[in-house]
């Protein structure tokens, strides 16, 4: 096609120069012209131009004549006609010989993007993301917790508690896919154990904090009657003694009978300095009194005893607010029987509510209880535990150990903690 273009405007040029040549006169001599001589240089040729238009009837044959591009047929000819012209290639820059004296620069290194994949949150090698997974369904799994569920409530755990557990492991392991051949009930029972140790390990070390709180330090203990309360507060203050400190307790259950004695029986035994006033007087000032004392005399401790009273009981509980305004405790503790079961939610809850409880101390553990108490009471209120009674002696109060109560609630472990 090009070629044919090619050809009709050849074509086209030799009748413009025909039509030229016709039209033009012959050119004569002028007689006023010098005659040429020999030295002289030749004249340049004047341009063969017509000395008048073409006519409109030469015109029209000439248009006529002139061929003309047909229009692109196929798309490729349409975009090729349509394209621009190429941008001028850029050009380089000179190059500047280097001297020897010149700093050598070298380009910074290529780093290499690596696409990195987000590893998905498997608490154990059991689970996978492979297609050859199985997936965990809710029906299955459901069968699996109601074992689990009577093993806790025989473990004394509380109902609310146990629910509690197994509402999160439906949510964390429904839909997820385990290895072929995955044991699925040996599953469950480690990813409740490890619910259970992050519930009850909250990393309070009850000797380093003593160490380091502001002296005097005042400890207020709340709780029911019968939990071992008092006995917990002399128990205490044979532990602070052989760190070093010198403690002072308050009488301030002044509601029981019986229960200023029981504590001047501990405080002499010990060689403690107690505070103590007249039976049925208030127990506010007992416990202000006592913390004045420790600041005059420079102690360290002051173990503020409150009366056992019912979490029902309402005037009791608004007495133990004021005796906690007046003293300004540092840390309050709640004492809480191993035996209790499922009503040691409700005391815990409770005074946590009127009080607000910081730690909680277990007693009885040495019974035949398999610390179910202990999970039900650092599931309820949120709080750790930090010591637990394991016999009759002063020395019988250790450190919560929480892979040791994991251990015992599963029946892994039935010695007592030491």
């Amino acid at each position: 096609m090009f070629k044919a273009l090619r050809e009709k405007l050849r074509n086209f040029g030799r009748k413009v120069e025909e039509v030229a040549e016709e039209t033009s006169p012959a050119q004569e001599p002028s007689p006023s012209a010098p005659p040429p001589t020999l030295r002289s240089e030749p004249a340049a040729a004047a341009p063969t131009t017509s000395s008048r238009e073409p006519t409109k009837a030469e015109r029209k044959r000439l248009l006529r004549s002139a061929p003309t591009l047909p229009p692109p047929s196929s798309p490729a000819q349409r975009q090729q006609a349509t394209v621009p012209p190429p941008a001028p290639m850029p050009t380089a820059p000179p190059v500047v010989p280097r001297r020897a004296t010149d700093p050598v620069v070298l380009p910074p290194p290529k780093v290499k993007k690596v696409a990195r994949a987000v590893a998905p949150d498997t608490t154990s090698a059991a689970f996978t993301d492979s297609l050859l997974g199985l997936r965990i369904r809710p029906e299955r799994l459901l069968e699996v917790l109601a074992e689990l569920e009577m093993a806790l409530l025989e473990c004394d755990v509380a109902l609310p508690v146990v629910e509690v557990f197994k509402a999160d492991l439906m949510a964390d392991l429904v839909g997820r896919k385990v290895r072929l051949r995955t044991d699925l009930e040996s599953l469950v029972r480690e990813s409740l154990k490890r619910s259970i140790h992050k519930v009850l390990h909250k990393g309070v070390d009850f000797d380093r904090f003593v160490a380091n709180a502001p002296k005097p330090l005042v400890l207020m203990f709340v709780g029911i009657n019968g939990t071992g309360k008092t006995t917990a507060i002399g128990r205490i203050a044979y532990r602070l003694q052989q760190q070093g400190y010198s403690v002072v307790m308050a009488a301030a259950d002044t509601f029981r009978a019986g229960a200023i004695e029981q504590l001047d029986v501990h405080a002499t035994r010990l060689g403690t300095k107690i505070i103590k006033h007249q039976e049925g007087s208030d127990p506010a000032a007992v416990a202000f009194d006592a913390v004045e004392h420790a600041k005059a005399r420079k102690r360290d401790i002051v173990l503020v005893d409150t009366a056992g009273r019912m979490q029902t009981n309402t005037n009791l509980m608004m007495e133990m607010k004021k005796i906690k305004r007046v003293c300004k405790p540092h840390k309050i503790i709640f004492v809480g029987d191993a035996l209790a079961g499922n009503d040691a939610v409700d005391q815990a809850v409770r005074f946590h509510e009127a009080v607000g409880v910081d730690w909680a101390i277990l007693t009885k553990i040495d019974c035949d209880s398999k610390g179910g108490a202990a999970l039900s009471i650092a599931s309820a209120i949120d709080k750790p535990i930090i010591l637990v009674g394991t016999g009759q002696q002063y020395a019988d109060l250790e450190l919560f150990d929480a892979d040791w109560m994991v251990r015992r609630i599963f029946s892994e472990d039935t010695a007592v903690a030491s």
